[in-house]
């Protein structure tokens, strides 16, 4: 499923017009990414949690030419299914 399918989905689950469901997947998902943003958590009960890990700076090995490189300290968006979520997939 992508964004228009998941967007026809909500219109018709919820009544309302594609547009105003596509407003407000996108409110979701701009919320959604400002919180993780400013490092704060997003947890959804049933659903799951949104987090942010932090990677390390290393060091590692260019393929072709096998030169070290240095990989810099990044941040990394991260979802934990929860409990409810992970029953519904497994037919529980």
């Amino acid at each position: 499923m992508n964004k228009s399918e998941l967007v026809e989905a909500v219109a018709k689950k919820a009544d309302i017009t594609k547009a105003a469901a596509q407003e407000a997947l996108e409110a979701v998902i701009e919320s959604i990414s400002k919180a993780l943003k400013k490092g704060d958590e997003v947890r959804l009960v049933g659903f799951g949690t949104f987090t942010v890990a932090k990677r390390a700076a290393s060091t590692g090995r260019n393929p072709r030419t096998g030169e070290a490189i240095k990989i810099p300290a990044s941040k990394q968006p991260k979802f934990k299914a929860g409990k409810e979520l992970k029953d519904t997939v497994n037919n529980r």
